[in-house]
């Protein structure tokens, strides 16, 4: 049986600083001093059903980024996408989106993450939209942190994420809908888990 794939683009942006370790930090100095970082990321999941049995969910990454003190269009050709990707805290996953780059000889290594978990009040879309990401010297997240801010997925980012979503081995219409059915279900339903089942625990 030939194996089900899927792609999908994402483009987030945020406010984004140099000089700082935190976050939200990272973001309030980028708003002041408008300054802000955009991730253009290419999905890819080679084997869907490989990819919703394992525990970690793991894909690939590639893409862009926009950062005005380094440029536009930096080539970032390797990364990682995790996609509610376990935590020790049982009631929360981590969406997982990490590139890495040169720029002036120098590697880099953008990680970012979103916070699946359920909070007071409805904080689903901003949960899956919002992405903390820090900038690392480096060739992984090891490296010291030289950078940080928030970047966030808009509707219009978000409708044109929906329109890439593609099935490059289907041999035609029925299979592709296969496969993004398939995909759907399973992050309809980790979403389900994540921020509906608790409510009913409560």
């Amino acid at each position: 049986m030939t194996k089900q794939t899927l792609t999908f683009s994402e483009t987030m942006s945020g406010p984004f600083a140099l000089g700082v370790t935190d976050t939200a930090e990272g973001a309030r100095l980028g708003q002041q001093n408008d300054t802000s970082l955009a991730m253009h990321a290419q999905v890819g999941i080679d084997d869907l059903d490989r990819f919703i049995r394992d525990p970690q969910h793991l894909g690939s990454l590639r893409g862009s980024i926009d950062f005005a003190p380094f440029g536009s269009g930096i080539q970032a050709p390797t990364g990682v996408f995790n996609l509610f990707k376990p935590t020790n805290d049982p009631d929360l996953t981590l969406m997982v989106y990490e590139l890495a780059f040169q720029h002036q000889g120098q590697d880099y290594y953008l990680a970012g993450h979103k916070e699946v978990k359920d909070d007071p009040g409805f904080d689903l879309w901003s949960d899956t939209t919002t992405l903390y990401t820090t900038l690392h010297e480096g060739q992984d997240t090891h490296a010291r942190i030289v950078g940080a801010g928030v970047l966030t997925l808009g509707i219009r980012q978000l409708a044109t994420l929906l329109s890439t979503v593609a099935v490059p081995n289907a041999t035609n219409f029925a299979g592709k809908l296969a496969a993004i059915a398939k995909f759907g279900c399973f992050f309809a339903g980790r979403l389900w888990t994540s921020y509906v089942v608790p409510k009913f625990r409560k």
